[in-house]
């Protein structure tokens, strides 16, 4: 069972991750890419690499490439096949070591159906649920249709009336089918108050089974987990004892081995907790695990692969302090959380060293519609919560990243919300709480940034002018007029004007500045006594500035704009690039606000454009299966 090289069968960060550990105990590792992957982080990590022709969900390809390149194990890190006991047996059957549980566990915990009715028999309790339409009464409004084989928010709807049963339905079984292969769901009551609490297991194919304590994974977007810790701020040692026993007690009765989860739904005001689902695999959330258990969760799986026992029993098991994860998406918060694209022109963590950061991105990676859009993880230890929650809030604002919008100021907005806080964070949480999607400057904030963006533009003009760029910056045969630079930020249109006095001083829209250092990285200033230094990265027109409080972006205006094209009145336009499914109107049709018009699909997730009033559809500019651009208009709707 012992081996040498692992093909790790996947990519971004979980590949990145699992080459970490297995690379520092000497075990070779081998990865798998497509062309859009080529010039990725964690195909420069692998020892070698072996290019896919089809896609990561091409088994018969991954095999061949483990063959090929002589791999002994494959692990399979999370999403893609991690879950595909087809995919596990055929890796066993081409004599290949499976880092992961049995085909027939992955099969049975896979189906959430049989999944529930064991832990039934188990003496897990679970929450009222049926497969069929006809008993939704019983179980009682609201509701929540899932998936059977598979999870990560896909196939997820929430129903809250009869009327969008139906609807909700035929999505989520056509998501379903999209992200696993398998359109059967089923619905189970909807606790609206509630927290996610998942039990870390353990166990080895000697018998043995532990479990790690929980982590919460409440903060959610669209049924997909954007904020995880580990203990929960709720569950008190009884608890933690009670539900980990139940998560054991399961794992044996179904002969579990590996690294698993079990996830359970808290009743946050009776204690009562129901049976969720069992995931066969690594979460995106086990480095939360790790910092406060100190037990690498990569390292043991790969140890249970090649047969080893588990060193320790579950008495030998502490946690110290509290640890906290943010998943950093390229998503727009303040546009339904909806995917970006674009290319990250900054991605610089050395500022933010004091926090990990898992990533599956680098400078100049481009983010498009193909993946997740998740870029990296990031984790904070310390030795209580509101330490660990002001360290990953400071560790973000103080990373350098710009060129495709994320959700980094609502994760800091989250992490110093008060009711987050004060351990408040049931699964209502993004709905109750009034967060910031984006850094609001004040008046102060933007002048600052105005001015920084001003004098390094000037500095790097002159270092780059080869004909005067000699002459000292404060020499006039004459009375110039001021300098003056127009910038946006966030709508706000800024005229910056600014005069050298002498001595790399200079005066600016009434502020008295020094510059100590400035070079193409970024600039060491004053500006009135307030001293700072800012990273600064430019990619044509757009200036990305690191400041004490965070990045902010702004573009150089030219001096003359030339028109763009115009959105036609009553133009509704895509969210987000996609491909379209479904028109469920056509020219003439007449529509009520809140009909939904088209569906688009991005990254195996559906999204509904609705009616945003009632009238009559004017033109229909999009068909079945077109690919479209952010902002591109799909129809025209008449009052």
């Amino acid at each position: 069972m012992r081996f040498n090289s692992i093909l790790v069968a996947n990519r971004g960060e979980i590949a990145c991750r699992i080459m970490q550990t297995a690379q520092f105990m000497g075990i070779k590792c081998i990865a798998v890419f497509v062309e859009a992957d080529k010039d990725a982080p964690f195909v420069k990590m692998a020892d070698e690499a072996i290019k896919l022709s089809s896609s990561y969900m091409d088994d018969s390809a991954i095999i061949d490439a483990a063959k090929q390149s002589g791999a002994e194990a494959i692990h399979p890190g999370y999403g893609f096949l991690s879950e595909n006991a087809a995919f596990a047996r055929k890796v066993k059957s081409n004599k290949l070591i499976w880092i992961g549980p049995s085909p027939h566990v992955i099969k049975v915990m896979g189906d959430k159906l049989k999944a529930k009715e064991l832990a039934e028999k188990s003496g897990v309790p679970t929450l009222p649920m049926t497969s069929n339409t006809k008993d939704v009464k019983s179980i009682g409004y609201p509701i929540l249709i899932k998936a059977a084989a598979g999870g990560g928010g896909k196939g997820m709807r929430i129903v809250k009336k009869e009327s969008e049963l139906k609807d909700s339905i035929v999505s989520a079984k056509r998501e379903a089918l999209s992200g696993f292969g398998d359109d059967r769901i089923f619905i189970e009551r909807y606790l609206e108050k509630s927290r996610h609490i998942e039990i870390q297991i353990l166990g080895d194919e000697h018998g043995n089974v532990v479990h790690l304590g929980e982590r919460e994974c409440s903060i959610q977007r669209r049924h997909q987990k954007i904020i995880e810790e580990s203990p929960s701020p709720r569950i008190d040692p009884f608890l933690r004892e009670e539900m980990g026993q139940a998560a054991v007690k399961l794992a044996k009765k179904i002969k579990y081995f590996s690294a698993g989860t079990v996830e359970f739904l808290f009743d946050d005001k009776t204690d009562e907790f129901w049976f969720l689902e069992v995931n066969t695999r690594l979460q995106v959330e086990h480095p939360v695990t790790e910092e406060v258990t100190g037990i690498d969760l990569v390292a043991e799986q790969i140890k249970i692969a090649r047969g080893d026992e588990l060193e320790f029993a579950q008495d030998d098991i502490d946690w110290h302090g509290h640890a906290i994860e943010a998943r950093l998406y390229a998503e727009d918060p303040g546009n339904n959380f909806l995917p970006e694209i674009g290319t990250l022109h900054a991605y610089d963590t050395s500022l933010a060293s004091e926090v990990r950061w898992d990533s599956g991105v680098e400078e100049g990676s481009v983010i498009g519609t193909d993946f997740d859009p998740m870029l990296s993880k990031v984790i904070s230890w310390a030795p209580n919560r509101i330490d660990a929650a002001n360290k990953l809030a400071r560790g973000l604002e103080k990373a350098h990243m710009g060129g495709v919008i994320t959700n980094r100021q609502f994760l800091i907005s989250c992490l110093r919300n008060e009711s987050f806080l004060n351990g408040n964070t049931t699964t209502d949480f993004i709905e109750r709480e009034a967060l910031e999607t984006k850094k609001n400057l004040s008046a102060n904030e933007l002048h600052q940034a105005s001015t920084a963006i001003a004098l390094w533009l000037a500095q790097q003009n002159r270092v780059s002018d080869p004909v005067t760029g000699f002459i000292p910056a404060n020499w006039t045969n004459g009375r110039m007029p001021l300098q003056r630079v127009k910038l946006l930020f966030m709508q706000n249109e800024i005229e910056v004007k600014y005069k050298l006095n002498k001595d790399n001083l200079y005066e600016v829209m009434g502020s008295i500045c020094e510059i100590y250092h400035c070079d193409s990285a970024g600039i060491d200033i004053e500006i009135d006594s307030h001293r700072f230094y800012a990273q600064v990265t430019s990619a044509g027109s757009e200036i990305l500035i690191n400041m004490p409080f965070g990045d902010v972006n702004a573009s150089v205006l030219p001096r003359f704009i030339e028109p763009g094209n115009e959105v036609p009145e009553g133009g509704l336009i895509a969210p987000m690039p996609g491909k379209v499914i479904d028109v469920k109107v056509k020219k003439g049709s007449k529509v009520k606000a809140g009909d939904t018009l088209v569906i688009i699909e991005a990254m195996k997730m559906e999204h509904s454009i609705k009616a945003t009033e009632t009238g009559k559809i004017a033109k229909v500019m999009i068909q079945l299966n077109d690919q479209v651009d952010n902002g591109a208009t799909l129809l025209v709707l008449e009052k």
